[in-house]
């Protein structure tokens, strides 16, 4: 008589999963020297990090405390001396500094609100479909691509009161063609903005562009079936989908209108009278002229923790307006 066959029985795994539960999944091996080889790998951003970042934070910090003088021996620890220094009204360096962080925050508040208005403008014009698109996007991107000393010394020259080409073009259409563009004010600091936002528009038109291109199709298609207008479409539905992207073009420019230095320099040299040289150009003047490393260091930092906080307020106001329109 033959022997009754009998079913294996099931893998637990199977089990499980006839009884209703998932099965699990398989562990994964891991070896020991999975972390090492991690680290590995890490290691020349690490490398490059802490050379090119964290190094110069703190040798930053450390100089602040001392009257550093490149040129002679000894640099004795001052403490706190560097930056009190800038807030004594006593101070020979107080009235220079806080002269050139009112100049920096005078470019900054004309120039940030046409940074973000100007390219926005262009970039809607852009990512309509017409022919020529790309053409004219490579036109108005193509300044950016210029080096600062490029930009500089091509605007002094086009700008000169006696010899530039915008008075003489103002003269020929019977404007004032005698006008100071780079050594009285508020001259100066039309040309300082305009050539700026010349010169950068093109960068952020590009991010607004990216931006409208990720809003959804759908939305505009919605809108327009309940009846709304161009007006009303831009308002609630291109500006909300453009909340991340503006954030990210105002912190960014505001941060690089803070460090202006390079068309200050090139353009005005300061003029008139220090009236447009901005902190960075106090700074550079104070450590790399002056040898007053010590100073220069405690004076950037006050400007970066200025502009710590002015980030701050930046993503508080756009979280808060985040919040309004969701609620």
């Amino acid at each position: 008589m033959a022997a009754p066959v009998t079913n294996p029985a099931p893998p637990p795994a199977a089990a499980e999963a006839v009884g209703g539960r998932a099965p699990r999944a398989p562990r994964v091996a891991r070896h020991r020297g999975d972390g090492v080889v991690a680290w590995l790998f890490l290691a020349p951003y690490l490398a490059l990090f802490g050379t090119f970042v964290l190094a110069p934070i703190v040798l930053g910090i450390w100089i602040s405390l001392h009257s550093w003088d490149f040129t002679l021996p000894g640099k004795p620890f001052v403490g706190l001396d560097n930056y009190a220094d800038l807030f004594d009204p006593d101070s020979v360096s107080f009235d220079p500094f806080w002269n050139s962080m009112q100049a920096t925050g005078i470019f900054t508040l004309f120039s940030v609100p046409l940074l973000i208005v100007v390219p926005l403008a262009v970039a809607l014009v852009m990512n309509e479909k017409f022919r020529g698109r790309n053409l004219f996007r490579a036109i108005y991107f193509a300044p950016y691509v210029l080096g600062v000393a490029v930009v500089g010394v091509m605007w002094r020259f086009l700008l000169d009161r006696n010899i530039g080409a915008v008075n003489s073009y103002l003269d020929a259409v019977g404007l004032p063609g005698d006008t100071a563009w780079l050594s009285s004010v508020p001259a100066a600091w039309v040309a300082l903005v305009g050539v700026t936002v010349w010169w950068t528009l093109g960068f952020n038109a590009v991010i607004y562009i990216a931006g409208l291109q990720d809003i959804p199709r759908e939305l505009y298609e919605a809108a327009e079936i309940d009846g709304a207008s161009r007006w009303a479409s831009f308002r609630h539905v291109t500006l909300p989908g453009l909340r991340p992207v503006t954030m990210f073009v105002t912190l960014v420019t505001v941060i690089a209108s803070a460090n202006m230095f390079g068309q200050s320099f090139i353009m005005t040299n300061g003029a008139p009278a220090r009236e447009t040289q901005t902190a960075i150009f106090y700074i550079a003047e104070t450590g790399l002229q002056n040898f007053q490393m010590g100073q220069a260091a405690a004076a950037s930092w006050i400007l970066t923790l200025a502009l710590m906080l002015l980030s701050v307020v930046v993503f508080a106001v756009f979280r808060a307006r985040g919040q309004v329109s969701e609620s």
